[in-house]
């Protein structure tokens, strides 16, 4: 009988949490600290109950067996629920429309495009008056219809979701194709107009049937952020002191292999724009004479700057470094100084950060924190020769959303970026 109270109360919370609703982004880990934390919390209910009413024989032993049993059984059917689900997203995409053929649309458009797990296959674009002179040639997605359109365009491309960006289309206009979606039984989703300040921390309250949006960023001037830079601190020199021993053996090889200086020193922005000089292991044999880094990137590539074009100056043990991240070792030294953070924006180099900031939206916003050993950027694949706007967005979105879980959210990521490692920085 406590077995099924268990089980109804545990299925009634995790329902109430959202834990079975649909998403186009699972975020597992998410999901499985859900879990995690509802089972502990029906558990305690049940136990609590079962106190009051005086059947306590074997108590503990009891709802000790039935959290670590139910725990295991539900993360895991998690685990294989979320693996099938990819699987069968990115081998079968419902077919996709979107409204609004401007930046933000072909921006829409590009990402599902990249990401097939997200389960939608963009088809084409609703605009009347589209952007055509911005449309990347590479999407290769046409402009199927305006407004009027959207019946014969479902029924002809078999549309199964709908999103909506922005267009020159009044809003009236925009509401009433959502209105459509629902009666047509399509699923339809739209993105905010002001996308930027929405965080995941929203309050909605309402003036009668307005609502009003309320976001609630985090501060990087608040406690929250000093407490992160003190564990961070606190942390380094722990590592350091367990880390020791591979710190001085791969000193070594660096000696042996390349000889001095061991330690590679670049000028990087940090933390309110102020310089610093963080550190690595060599890893590669000194320039050639005449050898010049890449010139300015352009805002038409947004592409962040490599080293010397055509040659490759790594060292077999550089090689290794690089794919197993443990060049990146001393800047446990950084974080110990204050200068960095565990997780934050990666650290751009002076030369490039005027640039940027002039050219990329939202670029100068990434020094409000510390800058990162790793970054919610590069565990989502924007490593080495990558987007820089796309960079700034996706460090902007971790400023603005940070919490202690985030953080180890990312570590946990980083750890498997580093085992399955593709291109470096």
């Amino acid at each position: 009988m406590w077995s099924l109270a268990f089980a109804v109360i545990l299925l009634c919370l995790l329902a109430s949490h959202g834990v079975y609703q649909r998403r186009l982004d699972p975020r597992l880990l998410d999901s499985l600290r859900s879990v995690l934390t509802l089972t502990t919390v029906a558990a305690a209910f049940v136990v609590t109950i079962r106190v009051f009413v005086g059947d306590a024989a074997d108590l503990a032993a009891q709802a000790a067996l039935l959290w670590t049993s139910t725990t295991a059984l539900v993360v895991s059917a998690r685990l294989l629920l979320a693996l099938a689900e990819r699987q069968r997203s990115s081998a079968r995409g419902e077919p996709t429309l979107i409204v609004g053929a401007g930046v933000v649309g072909q921006t829409i458009a590009r990402r599902l495009q990249a990401h097939k797990e997200f389960g939608l296959l963009p088809v084409g674009f609703l605009d009347k008056q589209p952007l055509m002179a911005e449309t990347p040639a590479s999407l290769e997605l046409p402009v199927l219809g305006a407004s009027w359109d959207l019946d014969e365009i479902v029924a002809k491309h078999g549309i199964r979701h709908v999103v909506v960006t922005f267009s020159t289309a009044p809003t009236d206009v925009l509401v009433r194709i959502m209105d459509r979606c629902e009666q047509l039984g399509i699923r339809a989703t739209f993105v905010p107009r002001f996308f930027e300040k929405t965080t995941e921390r929203v309050v909605v309250d309402r003036l009668g049937a307005l609502p009003l949006i309320s976001s609630r960023p985090a501060n990087p001037r608040g406690l929250q952020f000093e407490l992160k830079y003190a564990l961070d601190v606190v942390a380094a020199a722990v590592m350091i002191l367990i880390l020791s021993p591979v710190l001085a053996a791969l000193a070594l090889c660096v000696l042996v292999s390349s000889g001095r200086p061991i330690l590679y020193r670049q000028d990087r922005i940090g933390r309110d724009g102020k310089q610093f000089e963080m550190l690595k292991f060599r890893s590669m044999r000194a320039a050639p004479e005449g050898a010049k880094a890449p010139a300015a990137v352009q805002i038409d590539c947004e592409m962040a700057p490599g080293g010397v074009e055509g040659v490759d100056r790594r060292t077999r043990l550089g090689i290794f470094m690089r794919k197993t991240s443990l060049d990146e070792l001393p800047q446990l030294v950084n974080v110990l100084r204050g200068q960095m953070s565990f997780v934050g924006p990666r650290p751009e180099r002076p030369e490039y950060v005027d640039t940027f900031a002039r050219t990329i939206h939202r670029y100068g916003e990434r020094h409000r924190v510390k800058s990162g050993v790793t970054g919610w950027a590069q565990v989502n694949g924007l490593r080495g020769k990558t987007s820089v706007a796309d960079r700034a967005e996706w460090d902007n979105y971790y400023i603005e959303n940070w919490s202690l879980w985030f953080d180890f959210k990312i570590l946990l990521q980083t750890v498997v970026a580093i085992a399955w490692p593709g291109d470096v920085e």
